[in-house]
Order: structure tokens, then C-alpha cells, then sequence
């Protein structure tokens, strides 16, 4: 990186933590009693807060996206790389999905819960515990093999 840039990087990244520090010493100064008591403080100090943290948080995350697209572009086979991992992540969701029960959330006595009725709801949050739980079953694989040839060195 060159010598500019690593400049107004870290005067950006000061910049952000004076102003994130002035929000912090005004919460300090108030307390934390009154804060939690009085809604007009919270609407004056708190709010503005939450609101930068937000911009700072979208502002990031569209960074960290917008480089990671370019860096992709630039190089063909790192986005190939890419490409084929999306796709296999893909194919596990499928077959997540697939396995995935649509049935009404029950207690255990066999009695529907509230809001637990069968439907897409239910069936999306069984995929993602069934893929969370492939992807967990194929990486603790890739451990344990890492494991058995640290052990054979």
C-alpha cells in the first residue's frame, strides 16, 4: 500500500474513533440511570450513536463488497474459484431444502406452538438448520483429517 493512502486511511480511521469516542464520553457523563429513565435523553445521545454506528457499519460492509467484486473481475481464476464454490454451496442448500420438513413447530406433548404452524416459514428455518448442520458435519471432517495428518508428522 502506498504511503498516500495508508495516510488518509488512518486519518479516516481516527477521524471515525474521535467521534465514536465524543459519543462515548456523553454517555459516560450522563449515566447510565438516567439514560435507561428519560426517553428525551436517550432520542439525544443514544440515537445519534446508533445512527453512526449504522452509517459506519453499511458504509464497511459496501466497501468490503465493492473491493471483493473488483478483486474478483481483476482475476478471472479467483473468480472461477468463486463461482464453483458458490455452486457447491448451492447444491448443498438443494439438498438441505429437500430434506427439510414443512411440518407445524409442536411442543413436547404433540401440541401446535403459536405462530408454529406448517408453512415456508417452517420449512426455511429447518433448511437452514439442516445446512448449518452439513456444513458443520463436512468441516469437522476436514478437522479431524487435518488432525490425523498433524498426528502422522
Amino acid at each position: 500500500m502506498n504511503q498516500k493512502l495508508s495516510k488518509i486511511l488512518t486519518l479516516v480511521a481516527g477521524f471515525i474513533g474521535l467521534v465514536a469516542f465524543y459519543f462515548f464520553v456523553r454517555i459516560v457523563m450522563i449515566g447510565d440511570e438516567t439514560i435507561e429513565t428519560d426517553a428525551a435523553v436517550q432520542a439525544s445521545i443514544v440515537s445519534p450513536f446508533i445512527t453512526f454506528a449504522k452509517i459506519i457499519l453499511i458504509a464497511t460492509a459496501l466497501i468490503a463488497i465493492v473491493f471483493s467484486v473488483v478483486n474478483l473481475v481483476k482475476h478471472p481464476q479467483v473468480l472461477k474459484r468463486t463461482l464453483i464454490g458458490l455452486g457447491i454451496l448451492g447444491v448443498f442448500l438443494a439438498i438441505s431444502y429437500v430434506m427439510a420438513s414443512d411440518a407445524a413447530v409442536t411442543d413436547p406433548f404433540g401440541r401446535i406452538l403459536e405462530d408454529g404452524e406448517a408453512g415456508s416459514v417452517s420449512k426455511w428455518v429447518s433448511t437452514g438448520i439442516n445446512f448449518s448442520a452439513i456444513l458443520g458435519v463436512i468441516g469437522l471432517g476436514f478437522f479431524v483429517v487435518d488432525f490425523v495428518k498433524g498426528l502422522a508428522k
